[in-house]
């Protein structure tokens, strides 16, 4: 099993025939056209419909939909087709309607439906993309969020990404045991007032090793915010090393 970062939003690929997206976030679509097939996906998997989880969505659906190679009539150098790809697209209930009216104040409220086949999951489902088998458990956010595990049938390999979450038991119990936790550390501290709904690193190194993962990325983390610092305050944490998500990097289990 493969995991390639790309910014601090995470794609998940296959090293054989099977290319899975975890997450569609600003900029993602173009550093996804850097290193694969966007026609060549898969599926795409939404952890929650927050705008920096979903948006770049909207630019995959228009590639998917006007792109020269994806015309039923030839357009050089593309002979034609009337099997356009269509990418699985796996998002959490109300999706459809959330598309629908993010799409619609571009245009077309059909775009991203048309582009992709939609399928919305809840906490029991259980949806394969070849050789991976996904599955999701609800954690605490502003909004609906789920965690997705992301397991490899052929060699047993378990990547787990944590989604946005505030603290709680809900992260540790599904990652438990997780060959890989990428998990968000969004906050130098604590959120001062209201509802929480994200990590500092300190408490992210803590529910990695409540849940006994065997490796640990941090996401969902700032550039302005000192790396080194939020490494090191993860790690202690953790009580082993941890690592800070970066564009490009790689990650085999």
């Amino acid at each position: 099993m493969r995991v390639t970062v790309l910014g601090k939003s995470p794609s998940w690929q296959d090293a054989g025939d099977t290319a899975l997206l975890l997450d569609c976030g600003n900029g993602v679509f173009g550093k996804l056209r850097q290193r694969r097939d966007y026609t060549e996906i898969d599926a795409v998997a939404i952890s929650h419909l927050h705008a920096d989880h979903i948006l770049d969505l909207i630019p995959y659906a228009y590639g998917l939909t006007y792109a020269p190679r994806q015309q039923p009539v030839p357009v050089p150098p593309w002979p034609g087709t009337d099997e356009p790809a269509r990418p699985r697209l796996i998002a959490p209930p109300g999706a459809g309607e959330a598309f629908r009216r993010i799409a619609g104040t571009f245009g077309s409220e059909g775009l991203v439906d048309d582009a992709f086949h939609l399928e919305e999951y809840d906490g029991d489902s259980r949806p394969e993309v070849g050789s991976l088998r996904l599955r999701f458990g609800e954690v605490p956010h502003f909004i609906r969020t789920f965690a997705v595990e992301i397991a490899d049938s052929v060699s047993g390999a378990r990547f787990t990404f944590g989604a946005d979450c505030r603290p709680g038991p809900e992260l540790v119990e599904f990652a438990a045991g997780t060959d890989l936790l990428l998990v968000e550390a969004t906050l130098p501290r604590p959120e001062r007032t209201g509802i929480r709904g994200h990590l500092t690193p300190d408490e992210a190194g803590e529910h990695a090793r409540s849940a006994g993962a065997k490796r640990v990325v941090l996401t969902h983390i700032s550039d302005e915010l000192d790396q080194v610092w939020a490494r090191k305050q993860a790690s202690e944490a953790f009580g082993g090393p941890v690592e800070v998500a970066r564009e490009g990097a790689v990650y085999e289990l």
